[in-house]
């Protein structure tokens, strides 16, 4: 089954296009991490797939083919959105009561028992909550509903380390508990690396690469070796990025049946998340590919999807 499933998804606001020509299929059971610069579309594209937002082209469906807005998608999502909408006003114990009555399907026990777990207190407003427990309630309130697919979009930006640490700590638990698929927005990579197992990454309003986590490790790798020989052993490979100085070049590269052996001079090192992340969200640096070099990027990224 996949929890998210779009086919040329584009969404324009006026002449700009947000996202653009998105085809993408998230396979249940995953922790999807979402990631791209400001601007990229992530957000677009987590609205369109929770029905915030309509497409201007293309179409988007969720959790196995229901169409994205509709009453069973809305049954089986959660979403969890940056600031963590909450009514000031209103207590916590209110939050709850309000949010029960605006869904068909909300285990209010779970949530004051999740709550009082937390131990944030039921009659404090939640503008007097800390930037934690807003977190914790807003992620709480959206867990109670009991859904299929649990969507995050930057849920964390606002929150310290130990926060963050907490806030994830309860994702999991949930995970474990009643096997939900997460999809995550976020920059903070490091956290990525320690929970997702399923990248996506969108850029210049369009996927860039989408897989599970270990297969995208296992088929990049990192190449150091003398500048001088640079260009001439980056012909026969698929480069992400590249980057060196007079005496030592660095690529990150896709390993295929183009890459053949490693010259001598060279080494080969494996590759963590945040540094493939961080590759395909660089432009490529031309000087050190051979002709132009974007067209080496473009390959990489085919392939990749």
């Amino acid at each position: 089954m996949n929890v998210v499933e779009t086919n040329g998804l584009g969404k324009r606001y006026g002449k700009a296009w947000a996202l653009r020509g998105c085809t993408l299929a998230i396979p249940a059971g995953h922790v999807v991490a979402l990631v791209g610069p400001n601007g990229a579309g992530k957000t677009t594209l987590l609205n369109l797939a929770v029905g915030l937002a309509a497409p201007s082209e293309g179409n988007v469906t969720v959790l196995d083919g229901q169409p994205a807005g509709s009453a069973a998608a809305l049954d089986g999502i959660a979403f969890v959105a940056q600031d963590a909408p909450l009514y000031k006003n209103l207590s916590a114990s209110e939050m709850v009561h309000l949010t029960r009555n605006l869904n068909r399907h909300f285990d209010e026990g779970y949530a004051k028992a999740r709550l009082a777990e937390l131990g944030i207190p039921l009659e404090r407003k939640a503008g007097k909550l800390s930037g934690g427990q807003k977190s914790q309630l807003a992620l709480t309130l959206a867990l109670a509903r009991r859904p299929q697919l649990l969507v995050l979009d930057e849920p964390m930006a606002m929150l310290d380390p130990l926060a963050r640490h907490d806030f994830m700590a309860t994702v999991m638990a949930a995970i474990a508990d009643d096997g939900l698929s997460v999809v995550l927005s976020s920059h903070v990579l490091t956290e990525l690396e320690r929970v997702a197992d399923y990248l996506v990454l969108v850029s210049h309003g369009s996927v860039q690469v989408a897989g599970a986590v270990d297969d995208l490790l296992a088929s990049h790798r990192v190449l150091t070796g003398p500048a001088v020989q640079a260009n001439a052993y980056a012909e026969r490979l698929n480069v992400v990025h590249a980057q060196g100085g007079e005496a030592q070049a660095q690529m990150l590269v896709r390993i295929d049946a183009r890459t053949g052996p490693i010259p001598q001079g060279w080494e080969i090192h494996p590759v963590r998340l945040e540094e493939l992340t961080l590759a395909y969200l660089r432009e490529p640096d031309a000087a050190w590919l051979p002709g132009p070099g974007r067209s080496l990027r473009s390959e990489a990224t085919e392939v990749a999807n």
